[in-house]
């Protein structure tokens, strides 16, 4: 019996790291998943190792930036399976830049996916909550999203922005018995961390080892964080144990977000 059996949950950003991660991890539970992302062809190979595991999954293409497939998504799962209990808005992204040359088009980039795309998420999201009663929302948020972050000011203030919303919707739909919480991840071993780590060996006169030695330092648990560390944190939040949080914003940072 897995503790998720007989929920319904979506995972945006759910192709690749983090929100890989969740899904598997929210699959292994017994939760039905929606395996969200831009990239149709990473969803689906991700609700397939899902289903070849044991799991029940099924692959979306979500644009988050799009408020009409937002809705379009949640609508259909709701369709498929009778219901939805979690939402993980969870895609984000990231480019790297001295403020003071940072583009519109950088600025623009960030915002819409890491805080539009959490806002339509979220909002296409609550009206079946509140039909059913009740739900969760765990938000990615970032450890950005409440300390200086010099290369990624913009990022950061997308991060900031979601930090707010999310504590802001706690508020609101308490009423409905929805729990809005957040996790605030730190150095991640994904992806975007890869591009991140070469831009910022660029723009600082590094090498890309020195780096992710950097990160490292910083870190008192003294190692790069996984996917994993994050998708256990938003597990705890899914569990009844966790009935009585919302408005909560927890870093998963090995400590990261201390130093």
């Amino acid at each position: 019996m897995g503790r998720l059996d007989g929920q319904v949950a979506v995972v945006t950003g759910a192709g690749t790291g983090i929100g890989a991660a969740i899904a598997r991890t929210l699959a292994r539970e017994g939760a039905h998943v929606a395996v969200t992302d831009i990239n149709e062809d990473w969803a689906r190979q991700v609700a397939e190792e899902i289903r070849q595991s044991g799991g029940v999954a099924e692959a979306w293409r979500l644009d988050v930036t799009s408020k009409a497939e937002n809705v379009s998504v949640m609508d259909a799962v709701v369709a498929k399976w009778g219901r939805l209990d979690i939402v993980c808005p969870n895609a984000g992204v990231s480019t790297m830049n001295w403020a003071k040359d940072l583009t519109e088009e950088e600025w623009d980039y960030n915002f819409n996916v890491n805080t539009k795309g959490v806002f339509f998420t979220c909002q296409a999201a609550i009206p079946h909550m509140i039909r059913q009663g009740g739900g969760r929302i765990i938000i990615t948020a970032s450890m950005a999203g409440h300390r200086a972050v010099p290369l990624l000011a913009h990022y950061a203030a997308s991060k900031w922005a979601v930090i707010g919303f999310g504590l802001s919707l706690a508020v609101e739909v308490g009423k409905y018995n929805i729990k809005v919480n957040l996790i605030c991840p730190g150095f991640v071993r994904t992806s975007m961390q890869e591009r991140e780590i070469v831009w910022e060996g660029q723009l600082r006169g590094m090498d890309p080892e020195a780096v992710r030695a950097e990160y490292v330092s910083k870190t008192p648990l003294g190692r790069i964080e996984e996917p994993q560390d994050v998708a256990n944190a938003v597990l705890l939040l899914c569990l009844p144990e966790a009935d009585f949080i919302t408005g909560a914003v927890l870093d998963v940072t090995g400590g990261a977000h201390l130093t």
